[in-house]
């Protein structure tokens, strides 16, 4: 390290500047000073930085600002690294934040081996997250849009006497109301339109999403996991989506641990404590991770839509989908049994079912699988 020439950067990332400190191998830290993100402006602070040495290594916080940065860096030539905001680390006494200082301590965190990187996805990939993501909202949009109008209607004693899932008994029943105020019936039909907005919305994203995904690299883990119970199509394309390459973990406790579905530990000396779960990572994957373990509490069976998902698909991965049935029914019971809340025991499924995941969508990438098939 002694005759170390590496030019270290930190880059403090916001939407109109970047602040900039660098150190040249065992050197003080200093300050460049801060940049735009223009285009332009990045060219310079490469240009300036190529002078200084011939090896630079940059690192810059995962953010709301993306990974276009880290891209242009990758182009220049630059070793740069996206590092995860959760994992720097900290000094208790430390209470002053600053651009300046937040670069100079991601220049020393580099430097040292103290950062974790986060996982850059490719451009294809990661054009089709933002299109299952703006389908996902649109999704969540229109379920706040319906809670709204029943909230309304609640509001006004109107009641449903069937089984309100807002098909087309339910919608034909909300046409035939009617308000005495003008305003009140203003209110109501902006209501409806909004509804029937979103549903449009979501049904044009859908039929987008389907159709893209068949020629995305992703597609035979989308539809190995779907061998799954409790993982349809959007589960799918929501893991898969967020998760990214599985090959990425080495092993299926890597994957846990991403979900954030691993116990948090505290242990020193002789004693022993083990907490709640992390939480850490991609909350929308665990949200999804969650639900689809729901799924396991009723006994294993093989039902007609799960059928319908099996076809064409490898024998090697619906046996694999079988033993996860198996496994995570039966340890539901154990786990009730021996006096765990149902929410608890469902955690602890989540946890072995993303090792099932982990398996059966390596197997997917491995094996052969109809790809002109159509999405279930």
């Amino acid at each position: 390290m002694e005759n170390d020439s590496t030019l270290y950067v930190g880059l403090d990332v916001h939407k109109d500047s970047i602040t900039v400190a660098y150190a040249i191998g065992m050197g003080d830290v200093e300050l460049l000073g801060k940049f735009g993100t223009t285009q332009i402006e990045i060219d310079r602070l490469c240009k300036r930085l190529q002078s200084k040495a011939r090896h630079v290594r940059v690192v810059y916080e995962a953010g709301p600002c993306g990974y276009g940065l880290y891209r242009r860096l990758i182009a220049k030539g630059f070793d740069c690294m996206v590092c995860a905001p959760s994992l720097i680390p900290r000094k208790p006494g430390d209470r002053v934040k600053t651009d300046r200082r937040d670069a100079i301590k991601l220049v020393r965190s580099l430097r040292a081996g103290d950062l974790s990187a986060v996982h850059v996805p490719t451009v294809e990939d990661e054009a089709f997250r933002d299109l299952a993501r703006a389908w996902s909202s649109a999704r969540d949009d229109l379920k706040q849009a319906r809670q709204r109008l029943k909230s309304f209607l609640l509001s006004h004693g109107v009641q449903y006497s069937g089984r309100a899932n807002w098909g087309p008994a339910h919608r034909r029943w909300l046409s035939t109301l009617s308000f005495s105020s003008a305003w009140q019936k203003l209110a109501f039909n902006e209501h409806r339109r909004t509804i029937e907005d979103r549903l449009a919305q979501c049904e044009r994203l859908e039929a987008a999403l389907r159709e893209a995904v068949a020629g995305w690299r992703f597609y035979p883990v989308v539809l190995a996991l779907q061998a799954m119970r409790g993982i349809q199509f959007v589960s799918a394309i929501g893991l898969v989506s967020e998760v990214g390459d599985l090959s990425r973990f080495e092993h299926p406790r890597q994957l846990m641990a991403w979900f954030g579905v691993t116990p948090s530990e505290h242990s020193s000396g002789d004693k022993r404590r083990r907490g709640s779960i992390t939480k850490t990572g991609n909350s929308y994957a665990r949200k999804l991770l969650v639900e689809s373990a729901w799924s396991y509490r009723h006994p294993a069976r093989v039902s007609i839509d799960i059928q319908r998902r099996h076809e064409g698909i490898p024998k090697q991965i619906i046996d694999r989908a079988w033993d996860a049935q198996l496994r995570l029914c039966r340890r539901y019971r154990k786990l009730v049994m021996r006096g765990k809340s149902p929410q608890v025991a469902i955690i602890a499924l989540a946890r072995e079912l993303a090792g099932f995941i982990w398996d059966i969508g390596r197997m997917g990438m491995t094996l052969a699988l109809p790809q002109d098939r159509q999405p279930a």
